[in-house]
């Protein structure tokens, strides 16, 4: 999509009349407009000249995104809201200034006898001159309002500042025919006073620019997250060029260039760790307080801080392909982009203006006919013409959008367009990838059995063995008992007459000491360890339990003599069940699709308390899985690798975790860079509290819209007395925008991590809808897992029990009403301690 900026709009009918325009230039699939940010989308294989010529011909200046702006004619090149700021600040003061001399004699001397000038005092004629004076002074430091309406006007195409210009203009030119009527008049003067409109005509353009100004300064606060991540881009680099250092502009780096980072400094581009160690605070990009440590082969990114130590690093991503770049695209693109909810404004926004104009002159004639004075109608139809605000309704999907895609930012959530934003928070279904979404993705070791296991040191030496030999493989599975043994500080003994047998296992002799015969030690599946020694019954069923849990059970022993069993798995995410909670919270059915054998996937999908498990599934059948599942309610479809991208393009919400492949990126509508499944609900918070201020915003214009036109076209004057100055019609118009605003920045107050007020977005929602989680120390297995969900699943309000060791958690599933304390209560009687419940 071609970015471009817009120049010269000032409301939604503005914004609809581009868009109209440049949709109509042939080669245009899409256009959209936004008000928020006067920037503009376009689509398709027009040339940039023929989508500036026709926002030109529209009557407003536009220029590609980077390029100096094209401006149409009359139009004024309208910087940032905080750049737009201090023009209007001047204006409004120098507007106030003279206003309140206006206002003092107009109100004050009249209604009020306020002292004034000899000169003025005794001559009604001099006083009407000087209003004239003050008013025409008034007006032409707000000449802008002039000048675009009467251009929407030539270009048909009336927009909220011909709305502003055609009352103050009406209010001015009859005031002036009253003043001339007064030199005809002489001895009447006094009287006609009173028909005077001039404070009327300068405070309509005056309060205008207040609420100008308060929208400009509001609307400059929901940009701040894409300001500030701007900011965080480094603006040097420190390169190393034939043994030399030199420092040169970040932008000038080139893939391949070597760099350096010393303690303190900011990582100018994305990059590899050639040589050093250090901890880099990675804070700006995915909000983790905790510096993350950095080593040769490891992975550093643009505007992140090296605390401690120095690097030297290799560029692989630079410019426009940074970490950074990347996240602000996305961040910007869904400000671009147009929730399906705002066609309802840009609906009545195309017909708005029209309207209140043909209204208006209605108003003033009905007025007239039913015997009125031309004065009162005329005030009248100025008051429908400046009350009514067709910038509350452009206003009202954006500004939302774009603090909703900050919040989401500032947590590590990026929605790419504002569609997938709106529709996050109507999913019905959520489908979880198994592999590195609910599970960390990598083997780990899980238990340890040693057949002779009298004091912990005969384990320690049993481990250091198992290392000793694992550590000359390449299996993953040995990956796992190496990086365990790694952990707890081990160190291998020498191997000799390694072998590896595929699809069995392996086999070397083993030193244990300096002194000590290596003894032949092997490693592996059942059947090959079967073949070498008996296995004890009770290693056969601890094994088999293992299996039912999802776990891979190693066999290994000595010579002829069995020594012992490790299990290793892909251990489930400490915050999985938890946030599989929170989905069941909210009202969500929780699917887990995987292409994992059935037994170890419902061992893990019972673990986690998903809804259904279907496994065995290929990465063409996870798409076809989505497809089915589509028919029962909107799907979001959450998951981490090529095989998840065709399934993450069917879903309605593909949801990648940031730490997946490209491919899955690519494909999802919103990214988790911080790579936590709780970040699923969270993100389904944020949308629903988006669209439902989305909807507040638009119910707001809509009714003060309704209501306001009725109330200044005199509608309630016979029936409550109710009238309104035209003086108040602006201000009510002002503050209409400005609410608004204000209105979407609330969204900046809310807590997307805070499940309290999670409800379900049906009234039907799933069995597992009502749940508690409970936070449990003291379980160290799978038979302390067996024993809290046979506990709890024996209370009659309990339709299901997942209780988890790892993560310390048993999520509860209810069917009835039960207290916190009667759980807590089952719980510790079992010997274990619950320590909070949510």
């Amino acid at each position: 999509m071609e970015q471009y900026n817009v120049t010269g709009m000032s409301c939604a009918a503005c914004s609809a009349r581009v868009e109209k325009a440049v949709s109509a230039v042939d080669g245009v699939s899409a256009c959209t407009v936004n008000l928020l940010t006067n920037s503009m989308g376009v689509e398709g294989t027009a040339p940039p000249e023929a989508i500036i010529a026709a926002v030109k011909k529209a009557g407003y200046g536009a220029a590609r995104q980077g390029d100096s702006p094209q401006v149409g004619r009359g139009s004024e090149v309208e910087s940032s809201p905080e750049g737009d700021t201090p023009a209007l600040c001047r204006r409004l003061i120098a507007s106030l200034g003279f206003l309140t001399l206006l206002m003092y004699i107009s109100m004050g001397h009249t209604m009020w006898g306020w002292p004034l000038p000899a000169f003025l005092a005794s001559n009604p004629l001099a006083i009407g001159l000087t209003q004239l004076l003050l008013a025409a002074i008034v007006m032409i430091i707000n000449q802008k309002f002039f000048v675009s309406g009467t251009r929407g006007l030539l270009h048909r195409s009336p927009n909220m500042d011909t709305l502003v210009a055609l009352g103050s203009g009406a209010a001015f030119v009859y005031s002036t025919a009253v003043l001339f009527a007064m030199t005809a008049d002489p001895t009447h003067a006094a009287h006609h006073l009173h028909g005077l409109y001039f404070e009327s005509a300068a405070m309509i353009v005056a309060l205008i620019t207040v609420g100008k100004m308060l929208e400009a300064r509001a609307k400059g606060k929901t940009t701040d997250a894409l300001r500030s991540l701007m900011q965080l881009a480094p603006q040097t680099a420190t390169l190393l060029r034939d043994g030399e250092e030199i420092t040169v502009p970040a932008s000038q780096v080139k893939k391949g260039d070597i760099f350096v980072v010393r303690p303190g400094e900011s990582i100018p581009v994305d990059g590899t760790v050639l040589e050093g160690i250090s901890a880099v605070n990675e804070s700006a990009l995915t909000g983790e307080s905790i510096p993350a440590d950095k080593g040769m082969g490891d992975s550093v990114y643009a505007a992140t801080l090296n605390q401690s130590g120095f690097l030297r690093c290799e560029a692989t991503r630079v410019g426009e392909d940074t970490a950074l770049s990347g996240i602000i695209r996305m961040v910007s693109d869904a400000a671009a982009t147009k929730a399906p909810i705002a066609k309802i404004a840009d609906r009545v926004s195309g017909i708005f203006v029209p309207t209140v104009m043909a209204i208006a002159l209605v108003t003033t004639a009905l007025w007239l006919i039913f015997g009125e004075t031309v004065g009162y109608a005329l005030a009248r139809g100025i008051s429908v013409l400046v009350i009514s605000c067709p910038c509350a309704l452009g206003l009202a999907t954006p500004v939302a959008i774009m603090v909703g895609s900050g919040v989401g930012a500032r947590n590590g959530i990026l929605f790419k367009t504002a569609v997938s934003l709106e529709e996050a928070g109507k999913v019905d279904i959520a489908v979880l990838d198994k592999t590195g979404t609910v599970t960390e993705g990598k083997p780990h070791v899980t238990d340890i059995y040693c057949a002779h296991q009298r004091e912990e040191a005969e384990t320690v030496d049993f481990l250091t063995a198992v290392y000793s030999l694992e550590a000359l493989s390449e299996h993953p599975l040995s990956a796992a008992i190496v990086e365990k043994a790694r952990g707890m500080g081990l160190q291998p003994r020498p191997v000799t007459d390694f072998t590896a047998i595929p699809g069995r296992g392996l086999q070397g002799r083993v030193a244990m000491s300096a002194t000590a015969d290596a003894t032949l030690l092997y490693g592996g599946n059942r059947a090959f360890v079967g073949e070498i020694c008996p296995i004890p019954a009770d290693a056969l069923e601890l094994a088999d339990r293992w299996a039912g849990e999802g776990k891979t059970p190693l066999f290994f022993a000595w010579e002829r003599e069995f020594a012992g069993v490790i299990a290793v798995a892909d251990v489930i995410k400490e915050d999985s069940p938890a946030a599989i909670a929170a989905l069941h919270g909210m009202g969500i059915r929780v699917v887990m699709l995987t292409g994992d054998n059935t037994a170890t996937a419902r061992a893990i999908g019972a673990q986690v308390g998903v809804d259904e498990v279907i496994a065995g599934v290929l990465p063409d059948g996870k798409e076809a899985v989505i497809r089915d599942l589509q028919k029962q309610g909107k799907v979001a479809m959450v998951g981490d690798g090529i095989n998840d991208a065709p399934a993450l393009t069917r879903a309605d919400i593909g949801i990648a975790i940031g730490a997946g492949t490209d491919v899955a990126i690519d494909a999802a509508d919103v990214v988790l860079m911080h790579s936590r499944l709780s970040d699923v609900p969270a993100a389904i918070r944020l949308s629903r509290a988006a669209l439902r201020n989305i909807k507040e915003n638009l119910f707001w214009a809509f009714c003060y819209n309704t209501l306001g036109i009725p109330l200044a076209a005199g509608l309630f004057v016979g029936w409550l007395g109710w009238e309104m100055n035209p003086m108040f019609g602006a201000a009510a118009m002002s503050l209409s925008s400005f609410c608004v605003v204000s209105n979407a920045l609330r969204l900046n107050l809310c807590r997307i991590h805070d499940a309290s007020r999670d409800r379900a977005r049906r009234k039907t929602a799933t069995a597992n809808a009502s749940s508690r989680t409970l936070h449990i120390t003291g379980m160290m297995c799978g038979h302390c897992e067996a024993t809290v969900k046979k506990a709890l699943e024996a209370l009659p309000a309990v339709s299901e029990a997942v209780a988890n060791h790892g993560a310390g958690t048993a999520v509860v599933a209810l069917k009835g009403k039960i207290s916190d304390k009667k759980l807590k209560k089952t719980v510790e009687k079992e010997g274990y301690t619950v320590t909070g419940i949510e």
